[in-house]
């Protein structure tokens, strides 16, 4: 359990943790030893308060612990207050990031209240102006920012880095035949906007700790070299995702394997996997894929994980399947509620099997696992607790699903000690 909660493992299957600075954000530290925090940003235009309002708690419930809005209009500016009161009021503490891009200072400046509510600025150094008016720009919400005692990121993307300065290194390594590829002058850029911005964030009076610091590519292999370039030269925390890591099966595999490799590496002190949503898709499956990388690595641990197996000419019917899949959206759709009646639920490990070559096996593992008959099996399904065979379910898919689904209702009521009025229990 230390292991986890200080995220890195001491018989050294992974490196430590980079040493940070903490900044909070909220109620929530970014850094320092913490946690490793899940983000999340709505699709919501923030305008429509109603529906900014749902998707953020529903977010916040799946298991984001910082969420991020779309400020880019005065009509956004003036509903961010609202918003957070209504989010307040109804329980809902997430802390709020607004995204500014080109006219944030302008927006900070002429809605103080929604500076005043909002519990981070995010600011793109490429997006704040040319020039000379890119410092002045940014160095108004910096000293925004330190004024209303807010953390800012400093978030370098690389479809919109300063132009300026990638000509600039271009044109040096010609001059100085370097013999640097593009997209490695690219990379550097980005690590040296990153450096050159804090710098300029610090001259306006902000702390260190209040400053966190990400440098997003869509290439998982850019954004590896990046950040291990990034993390050789600061100490503050890194917030790492993939800009645009894209739709399905795709987006996740490719944020798998570069922040995998990273926070493996000790590297990232919060992530935020930026999935494309299908046409009215659900926001939350990023917020899903997130705390799985985090609990697939033993860094973090959200929900119970469910152990099924892919399937094979052994298991011809679908039982297995759709009782796995109706037990994992269960567990989804208890755990706003279990996480704060029951201390450790998160823990919990289940296995829902398809025959008896590893069904048994698999199922003793789990705290509780079921067994299902596979082609030609009797059609009985023994259920293992804690690694004993407690009960042989027979029946309907119906009537397994509602059978196993009571006996893990009584094992998290029976096995995990309840919080009294929200305090984890000693």
């Amino acid at each position: 359990m230390l292991n986890q909660i200080k995220g890195f493992d001491t018989t050294g299957s992974r490196h430590p943790r980079r040493k940070t600075c903490g900044v909070k954000v909220g109620h929530v530290q970014v850094g320092g030893g913490a946690p490793i925090v899940v983000q999340s940003m709505t699709n919501t235009d923030t305008v429509d308060v109603e529906a900014t309002f749902r998707q953020t708690v529903a977010l916040a419930e799946a298991g984001s612990e910082i969420v991020r809005w779309t400020v880019n209009v005065p009509e956004a500016a003036a509903a961010v207050p609202l918003l957070k009161r209504r989010l307040l009021d109804a329980g809902c503490t997430a802390p709020i990031i607004g995204d500014f891009h080109y006219n944030g200072h302008v927006l900070l400046t002429k809605y103080p209240d929604c500076a005043k509510a909002l519990d981070k600025y995010r600011i793109n150094p490429g997006n704040v102006g040319a020039g000379q008016r890119r410092d002045e720009q940014f160095s108004t919400i910096c000293k925004i920012a330190r004024d209303n005692g807010k953390p800012v990121r400093i978030g370098v993307n690389g479809g919109s880095l300063n132009q300026e300065l990638v000509m600039r290194k271009m044109q040096e390594n010609t001059d100085k035949n370097l013999g640097k590829e593009s997209e490695e002058i690219i990379n550097d850029c980005m690590v040296l906007s990153a450096l050159e911005s804090t710098e300029l964030a610090l001259e306006c009076g902000l702390r260190r700790d209040q400053i966190i610091i990400s440098c997003k590519t869509s290439r998982p292999r850019d954004l590896i070299t990046v950040y291990r370039d990034l993390s050789t030269k600061t100490e503050q925390p890194l917030h790492l995702g993939l800009t645009e890591a894209g739709m399905g099966a795709k987006g996740l595999v490719w944020s798998a394997a570069s922040l995998g490799v990273l926070l493996h590496e000790g590297i990232g002190d919060t992530i935020r996997i930026s999935l494309t949503p299908r046409p009215g898709g659900d926001r939350r499956e990023e917020v899903y894929a997130a705390c799985e990388l985090l609990q697939s690595l033993g860094l973090r641990s959200f929900a119970p994980s469910v152990t099924a197996c892919p399937g094979c000419g052994r298991t011809t019917s679908s039982t297995f399947q759709e009782l796995a899949e109706r037990i994992q959206d269960y567990i989804r759709d208890m755990m706003p509620a279990w996480k704060t009646q029951y201390d450790g639920v998160e823990t919990m490990t289940l296995a829902v099997m398809g025959c008896i070559v590893n069904g048994p096996g698999e199922s003793k593992a789990a705290n509780i696992g079921i067994s299902l008959p596979g082609t030609g099996e009797a059609p009985r399904c023994p259920v293992y607790i804690d690694g004993e065979k407690n009960v042989t379910l027979e029946g309907t898919y119906d009537e397994l699903a509602a059978a196993f689904q009571a006996l893990v209702d009584n094992y998290v009521a029976t096995k995990y000690p309840r919080k009294t009025a929200g305090v984890p229990a000693k």
